[in-house]
């Protein structure tokens, strides 16, 4: 059994992350996921969240947005739609988006379908603004 696990994150524009570290823990559809080297194969969605990986003593944050993790002989995969690290995130700029869906729930109908794409950003805008105070 390896010590470390190799995570690959990667996104439809870039690959965020390359690194051996010591666990993580992600935002699984169905709830928190934690992975420690040894862990069993296992492919799972993943929720708009805060996904955490540890080298060391050192915790570093990820803000993700949906996608999938595969676990397969101590490498972890993540593909997800977007992924910003802590120090990356523009803070204004999420907040700026945080105010935008807040207006834009306050005047549309739940039935309207842009409600629920307004409802998605909320969430994406709160977990930047999150992840980017963990910096």
């Amino acid at each position: 059994m390896a010590d470390k696990l190799k995570l690959e994150m990667v996104t439809p524009y870039k690959r965020v992350l390359s690194e051996d570290v010591d666990e993580i823990t992600a935002p699984g559809f169905v709830g928190e996921l934690g992975i420690l080297p040894g862990h069993t194969p296992l492919l799972t969605t993943l929720k708009v969240g805060e996904l955490t990986y540890k080298v060391g003593s050192q915790l570093f944050h990820v803000a993700v947005n949906w996608g999938y993790l595969e676990v397969e002989e101590d490498k972890i995969t993540v593909l997800v739609d977007t992924a910003e690290i802590s120090d990356e995130i523009d803070l204004e700029r999420a907040k700026a988006a945080l105010g935008r869906a807040e207006e834009a729930l306050k005047s549309l109908p739940q039935e309207d379908k842009e409600f629920a794409v307004m409802q998605a950003a909320l969430e994406r805008a709160m977990i930047r603004i999150q992840v980017a105070g963990k910096k």
